[in-house]
């Protein structure tokens, strides 16, 4: 069971981490399903990944609602917790068009039995009968629950970043570190955007600031301020900056690009959600 354990783990943190948005959230569920497997009788199971996966999904509905409420008392605007991924990720991890970061704030508009459903049969194949027994309801149900849900995201979900995402990336890099602000407005949407995070915790826009010339004048604010390192990296399966200051991780970054520009610039500055999500001991 271990080494069966050990090959379908990837799957069963990334169920849960698309429905919650959360790395502690599906670590803890992660926790969850191999107590529950461990002391089961799998033998009979024919498909082990999906029943593994169903499991998780059912906690993860469960944890879903009680997430939600957390968030509407939540400071500023709110963002999932940054995930490594890529070469330079510790563990395995799954990675398609519904793990990005982008992605995952339209799944937030989604209600929690349509994420659900549309993760389960979008990510991992799961069928309607079986998704069914994860939501109490009908298999008719959940067909129309998954197509709601693509309803709604093909409306709000941008395009993929391309094969401009790396050059964008690093032009980008380039230009907050040498604080030129020319370079930054040449790469930013003119109606670009610019998200932080902190939770309360630490210093952070309490709204979203809108307009290339806004969003260069802030970062560039905080870099006039603050001696930084900018590390390219994939997060959530597209391209991101980790900010270290002194040394320290003190954000994770994540790039929206369209057309060759940046389009969203997301900052999560919450040191609660920077200790996971395979950040720890980065440099």
């Amino acid at each position: 069971m271990a080494d069966e354990w050990a090959r379908h783990r990837p799957a069963v943190f990334g169920a849960a981490y698309r429905i919650t948005g959360s790395v502690a959230d599906a670590e803890d569920i992660v926790q969850d399903t191999w107590l529950r497997a461990a002391n089961a009788s799998v033998d009979d199971v024919r498909d082990l990944r999906a029943w593994l996966v169903t499991v998780a999904a059912r906690r993860a509905y469960d944890v879903l609602g009680s997430a939600h409420a957390r968030r509407v008392d939540y400071v500023g605007p709110w963002l999932p917790e940054p995930l490594l991924t890529g070469p330079d990720a510790a563990e395995p991890v799954l990675v398609d068009d519904t793990l990005g970061t982008a992605m995952l704030l339209v799944m937030e508009e989604l209600s929690p039995p349509e994420r659900v459903a549309f993760v389960l049969y979008r990510a991992f194949d799961v069928p309607y009968d079986r998704i069914a027994e994860v939501l109490g309801k009908t298999p008719a149900a959940c067909r129309q629950l998954v197509s709601r849900a693509r309803r709604k995201v093909a409306a709000a979900a941008p395009p993929p970043a391309g094969a401009d995402g790396a050059r964008v990336l690093a032009a980008f890099r380039a230009a907050y570190e040498r604080r030129d602000e020319a370079a930054l407005l040449g790469l930013l949407d003119p109606d670009a955007a610019y998200t932080t995070d902190g939770g309360g915790r630490v210093f952070a826009a309490r709204k979203i600031i809108r307009g290339a010339v806004r969003v260069a004048t802030a970062l560039l604010r905080t870099a006039v301020r603050h001696d930084f390192r900018a590390t390219p990296v994939e997060v959530n399966g597209g391209p991101g900056l980790l900010i270290h200051r002194d040394g320290r991780l003190t954000a994770v970054d994540t790039l929206e690009i369209a057309d060759g520009r940046v389009v969203a610039y997301r900052r999560v500055l919450n040191p609660a959600k920077l200790g996971g999500g395979g950040f720890a001991g980065t440099r």
